[in-house]
Order: structure tokens, then C-alpha cells, then sequence
């Protein structure tokens, strides 16, 4: 089994580069864990306590959850992938029934921030972007999946993104075996990470 982590800001792209990777690839033998799956459950709080969490510090974040689930998928067994609602900012009682295949990846802005997750990484990709083209993607998106606002969309990213990227999500891109623009220019280094996958598989 190949792990691959695949770090990065908010709107940095992971998706994008995730999806370009898996485009190639065989899907029956090729799965996704999402960090945003493993926010922890915050059922001990109320909607508008849990309007306040910090989702960008690595204390949201239930990563023995995580590990735990990784370490199932490396010994054979399936694992119930948690699923998580930004509407109500807490996990559902919805999982993901999720069988071990022969390539998984992890992406998540904070997936590099824990020393026993990075280490069951076999690849650590790190996507960047320029600041302003994150900040557009984070404004689209939280305005159109996630029903906010444009003032609590940057208001959030004034207090809270900018800093917490800063602090906790750039210095991590240290830890990562390659780095990807993402951009346009980004074809060669997304070739040379299916070729690495295609050579495991």
C-alpha cells in the first residue's frame, strides 16, 4: 500500500491536483481520506460555541482518528470514515465505508502538523498558491457550498486563516518531498508523482 499526503493552504488547490493525480489512475484501486472527514465531534456544544472553533488549528483536528484509521487500511481491514457537516460545524451520524486499496491519499490543510500521521506517509506533496488566489477560491466557496456571507468569509479570514496559515500550515511545506504551483505549470510534477504511483502499483 502507497500513502500519500497532499498539504497545502485553504484554496491552495488540493483538490485540483488530487483529482488530476486520480485521473489515470485505476479507481478500484485508488481511494481519498479527507482531513475535513476528521474534525472532531463537538456534540458537548452548542451551534453557536461551535460557530467559534478555530478549524484551521491543529487542536480541531482528531488526528489518533486518523492514524488509527490508516494503520486498519495498512493491515487489511475496512475502516468508517467519519463524515462531517460545515452547516453544523459537527460531525453526522453518516460514515464512509472505506476498503483498503492499493494507493490512498490524504489531503487537508493540517495533515503535516502531526508527526505520527506524517510518518505513515509514504509521498508528502505540498500544493501552493499565492495568497490573493486562495483567499478568491476560500470567498467562492464558503459563499456557495457552505452558505456564508462575504463579511463572516473575510472577517474568518482576517482573524483566523491568514494567521493560522502562517503559523501552522506554511512552515509545514519543510516536511513535504515535493512541492506543486498550482498553476498551469503544474503538469510535470503531477506526472512525476503518477509515475511513482504506476511504478508501486
Amino acid at each position: 500500500m502507497l500513502i500519500i499526503g497532499i498539504a497545502g493552504g485553504t484554496g491552495s488547490g488540493k483538490t485540483t491536483v488530487v483529482n488530476q493525480i486520480l485521473k489515470h489512475l485505476p479507481t478500484d484501486e485508488v481511494c481519498v481520506i479527507s482531513q475535513d472527514s476528521y474534525y472532531k465531534a463537538t456534540d458537548n456544544l452548542s451551534y453557536d460555541e461551535r460557530t467559534k472553533i478555530n478549524f484551521d488549528h491543529p487542536r480541531a483536528i482528531d488526528f489518533d482518528l486518523i492514524i488509527e484509521h490508516l494503520i486498519d487500511l495498512k493491515a487489511g481491514k475496512t475502516i468508517n470514515q467519519p463524515v462531517y457537516s460545515f452547516v453544523t460545524h459537527n460531525r453526522t451520524k453518516d460514515v464512509i465505508i472505506t476498503h483498503p486499496k492499493k494507493v490512498i491519499i490524504v489531503e487537508g490543510i493540517l495533515i503535516f502538523n502531526s508527526k505520527a500521521l506524517r510518518d505513515l506517509f509514504d509521498i508528502k506533496i505540498f500544493v501552493h498558491a499565492d495568497t490573493d488566489e486562495r483567499l478568491i477560491r476560500r470567498v467562492r466557496r464558503d459563499i456557495s457550498e457552505r452558505g456564508r456571507d462575504i463579511d463572516e468569509v473575510l472577517t474568518r479570514y482576517q482573524t483566523t486563516l491568514k494567521p493560522m496559515h502562517q503559523q501552522f500550515i506554511e512552515p509545514t511545506k519543510n516536511y513535504a518531498d515535493m512541492i506543486i504551483p498550482n498553476d498551469r505549470f503544474n503538469t510535470v510534477a503531477i506526472d512525476i508523482v503518477r509515475s511513482v504511483i504506476n511504478e508501486r502499483l
